[in-house]
């Protein structure tokens, strides 16, 4: 009996093992990236359920909706590519850029923005835009403010460099790019706000 005792003991003891061996439990691994799907999918869909029931003649208002609607397309393309805690994270974020653009679209439409949503990772380091900025590059006039106006009709939810607010051209396109561009769209930063750290601005 002691013999058959200490058998079973033995036994329980090395499933332990090899069941500890085998890593995390893929049960709650399946889990977080149902939950992480689940997350991504509701704000897509809220950035969709939006873009459905909003439209605006107003120049900044239309451009904030176009880009709202480039980044919805953008994360649907994600989610369905998306295998992993990591990608629809990604997927997540593009969504929230997207519905950063329909709450300024709503503000230059005149409209309250809606629900506060979470910040997308990127947006909330440079800060926002706090006072109007006018600066003249090679002949070419460059402004940055915090509303919509018919001088600033381009919106930018803001980076790690670049804070949101309106702009008078999305020179940030090129900014995040390579090369020349990269270094004109810093050169136009740095000239409308003499730093590069956080705001404001």
């Amino acid at each position: 009996m002691g013999l058959l005792l200490l058998a079973l003991l033995f036994g329980v003891g090395a499933l332990a093992l090899v069941t500890g061996l085998r890593g995390p439990n893929p049960v709650r691994g399946n889990q977080a990236l149902s939950d992480a799907r689940a997350d991504a999918q509701r704000w897509y869909e809220r950035l969709g359920g939006q873009l459905m029931t909003l439209q605006s003649d107003e120049p900044a208002a239309r451009q904030a909706l176009a880009d709202a609607a480039e980044r919805y397309h953008a994360a649907g393309g994600q989610l369905d590519r998306a295998d992993s805690i990591v990608q629809f994270a990604l997927a997540r974020e593009t969504a929230l850029e997207g519905l950063a653009y329909v709450r300024a679209a709503r503000t230059a439409m005149g409209l309250e923005p809606g629900p506060e949503i979470p910040a997308p990772a990127m947006t909330a380091e440079a800060g926002t835009v706090e006072g109007n900025h006018s600066v003249v590059i090679q002949g070419r006039t460059y402004q940055a403010g915090p509303y919509a106006t018919e001088q600033t009709p381009y919106y930018y939810p803001g980076d790690r460099q670049v804070p949101a607010g309106w702009y008078s051209t999305p020179w940030w396109k090129t900014a995040l790019g390579a090369g020349a561009g990269a270094l004109g769209g810093m050169m136009i930063f740095d000239a409308l706000f003499g730093h590069r750290g956080p705001g404001p601005f």
